[in-house]
């Protein structure tokens, strides 16, 4: 090669460089593969990826690699739960059915303000009937129905709009807890929705809802426990609240085998209601905080000079939750 020929060919090379240099290198062209990037842009670091949305693509853990259920825990530090309890449509069975979603959560926002104390938040829950017990057997033979699941997305969309907790709470008549738990699998595997079993109404062979009060072995708790806290662990959910509702000794047989369970917080709720002596002394009777955190009901028709928040307060074992019916 002449050495003009050489400085022709320096000189075409140093403008492909400049040219490169002022090209996109993730141009594609329709159809085909993006260019590869030419090396004298390589210098220049690349702009960053955009992170995911913490809405619409929520980490799988965060990044220290915590579990979700170790880092978000469902109950405030120091702070308290208060919950409306009911089943849609209807206030026979808890305010929480009197009316809408949102007017409900209105209105159980000022019922939970007394509860505040500086340090020591507050955070609002619907605790929603969705299996609930019948006196008669029905064509499964199982005393118990379910609500229907339009109702129930209602109130699994409003609570995450709202901000709030969302409890399933299942009165499951002569079925297992475990099985009637798994029909609602599609709304426990919202981060916000956790589950509540009452034993009062989970009766035997020739036992009726209503007129027995019911009873379940630790081993059904424990078995109901196993598969939610899989779910929790298995799809990285923050911890989830696992509500198991009392108000004699005899609703929890064994209490003592019940299991804590990763990506759960137990919760006792005791349910008694009377005058305040009547229910203290119910409290103090069934209450096993070596076990659970612990709840407390108040009933406005049925309680006799109902409880205020300084009252609650002021009970040990201390009161995390405290549900309004």
């Amino acid at each position: 090669m002449t050495g003009q020929h050489r400085a022709a060919a320096v000189l075409i090379l140093g403008l492909a460089v400049l040219l490169a240099a002022f090209t996109d290198p993730g141009h594609t062209e329709r159809g085909g593969t993006p260019r590869p990037e030419p090396v004298a842009a390589a210098r220049t670091p690349a702009a960053p990826a955009p992170g995911p949305d913490p809405v619409t693509d929520p980490p799988s853990s965060l990044p220290t690699g915590t579990p979700r259920w170790q880092a978000e825990r469902v109950l405030p530090e120091r702070g308290t739960l208060v919950a409306y309890y009911g089943t849609p449509g209807t206030g026979a069975l808890g305010v929480l059915g009197e009316t809408s979603p949102a007017k409900a959560f209105r209105r159980l926002q000022r019922a939970a303000a007394p509860f505040e104390r500086p340090g020591r938040p507050v955070r609002p829950v619907f605790e929603l009937i969705v299996s609930v017990a019948d006196a008669h057997p029905g064509k499964d033979r199982d005393f118990h129905h379910h609500v229907r699941r339009s109702a129930v997305r209602e109130y699994v969309d409003a609570a995450r709009e709202l901000g709030a907790l969302l409890v399933l709470d299942l009165q499951t008549g002569r079925s297992d807890f475990l099985e009637v738990a798994q029909r609602w699998e599609w709304a426990l595997a919202e981060p916000h929705v956790g589950l509540a079993i009452d034993p009062e109404w989970r009766v035997r062979r020739g036992q009726r809802p209503g007129r027995v009060i019911g009873r379940v072995g630790a081993g059904e708790v424990n078995r109901t426990s196993a598969w939610l806290s899989r779910l929790v662990v298995e799809r990285d959910l923050p911890e989830k609240l696992f509500v198991v509702h009392q108000f004699r000794t005899s609703m929890v047989r064994h209490i003592g085998r019940v299991r804590a369970r990763d990506g759960l917080q137990l919760v006792q709720h005791v349910d008694g209601f009377g005058n305040r002596g009547q229910k203290l002394a119910t409290y103090r009777t069934v209450a096993r905080p070596d076990i659970f955190a612990m709840g407390f009901k108040l009933f406005y028709d049925e309680d006799v000079d109902l409880m205020g928040a300084k009252a609650v307060h002021r009970i040990r074992p201390r009161v995390r939750f405290v549900s309004y019916q």
